[in-house]
């Protein structure tokens, strides 16, 4: 009966073993940054931070002008010979003060554009994602490897899933 047992679990092990090696397994690879620029979302996101962009600069371009001139008066005004110190001292705190505020609004201009961006591209991302998703488990893929960080695939064993995820996203 020892014995029964014995051919039995072995017999189990050997069929549930060749059958783990019979399955085939699925992977898929895509160049993800390709993907996403050629989404047309991606350029309506892009020109939005380029508004932005825009915006933030030019107000930074006035109030640098702002400081320039207010340098080049306070040039001026020490030249006379007649200023007294009280004038000098509350030109130059008007001018630090200006030039704080600048150091302060290159700051929250910097963090503004990435909460932006953050804003416009993270639905973009989000639907190259699903599709990669659906596509790979429409494919039946195990994996799905980014090729920029892949060092090495072999295209004949994985499955380039750029074309599909294009045709699931609607793209040319």
């Amino acid at each position: 009966m020892r014995r029964f047992l014995t051919v039995i679990t072995f017999s189990l092990l050997l069929f549930v073993g060749s059958t783990t090696s019979a399955q085939t397994l699925k992977f898929g690879h895509i160049d993800f940054q390709a993907l996403v620029q050629s989404m047309p979302e991606r350029d309506i996101a892009q020109k939005a931070m380029g508004k932005m962009q825009t915006d933030l600069e030019s107000q930074l371009s006035v109030m640098q002008k702002e400081y320039q001139t207010k340098g080049q008066e306070y040039v001026a005004l020490v030249k006379q010979p007649n200023v007294t110190d009280a004038i000098r001292q509350a030109k130059e705190a008007d001018i630090q003060s200006l030039q704080e505020r600048i150091t302060t609004f290159q700051q929250q201009a910097q963090e503004n554009l990435q909460k932006e961006e953050s804003k416009q591209f993270q639905p973009v991302i989000e639907k190259a994602r699903k599709a990669i998703s659906d596509v790979a488990k429409e494919q039946g893929l195990l994996y799905v490897f980014e090729v920029i960080s892949v060092l090495f695939y072999n295209t004949a064993q994985s499955t380039d899933l750029m074309p599909l995820v294009k045709a699931k996203l609607g793209l040319k």
